[in-house]
C-alpha cells in the first residue's frame, strides 16, 4: 500500500514580494482591488494583464485610461466593480502604467504593494520617481 503524502510534503509556494524585496503588503480592501480581489496586486499565469502596480488614482490617470478604452470610474457590479475615484487605490496593469508614464499621465504609487513582477515592465527608478508613501 502506498503512502499518501502529507501536506508538510508539498511545496509551500513563496509568499509574493515586493519591487523592494520585501513581503507585498495590501493594496487596497476599500474598493477590494487586485486580480484575485483580496486586496493585494499578486498575479499568476491567468492575469495577462499583470494587474501588478498599487497606483493611487487620480483624475488624470482616470481620463488617460477612458481615452484608452478602459473605463475605471463607471461602476460594473457584474464583475464586482465599484467604480474609481481619485484616491482610490487600485492594482493596475502594468503596461497601462507604463504607457501612462509616456504620456505624463502615471498615477504615484505604493512601492511596497507593487508586485515584484512589475518590474519585468517599468524599472524601480521610474516606480520610485513616482512613489508615495504607503
Amino acid at each position: 500500500m502506498a503512502a499518501t503524502p502529507s501536506t508538510s510534503d508539498q511545496p509551500t509556494p513563496a509568499a509574493p514580494r515586493n519591487v523592494l524585496g520585501g513581503p507585498l503588503a495590501a493594496c487596497s480592501t476599500a474598493p477590494m482591488t487586485g486580480f484575485f480581489r483580496d486586496g493585494c496586486c499578486r498575479t499568476d499565469e491567468h492575469d495577462h494583464g499583470r494587474h501588478v502596480i498599487c497606483a493611487l488614482m487620480t483624475e488624470k490617470f482616470l481620463r488617460f485610461s477612458v481615452a484608452q478604452g478602459n473605463d475605471l470610474s463607471t461602476p460594473r457590479p457584474e464583475y464586482q466593480f465599484p467604480g474609481l475615484k481619485p484616491g482610490d487605490r487600485w492594482c493596475v496593469c502594468a503596461t497601462r502604467w507604463k504607457e501612462a508614464l509616456q504620456a505624463s499621465a502615471a498615477p504615484p504609487v505604493v512601492l511596497e504593494a507593487c508586485h515584484e513582477a512589475a518590474l519585468r515592465f517599468v524599472t524601480l527608478e521610474q516606480l520610485q520617481s513616482n512613489s508615495v508613501l504607503g
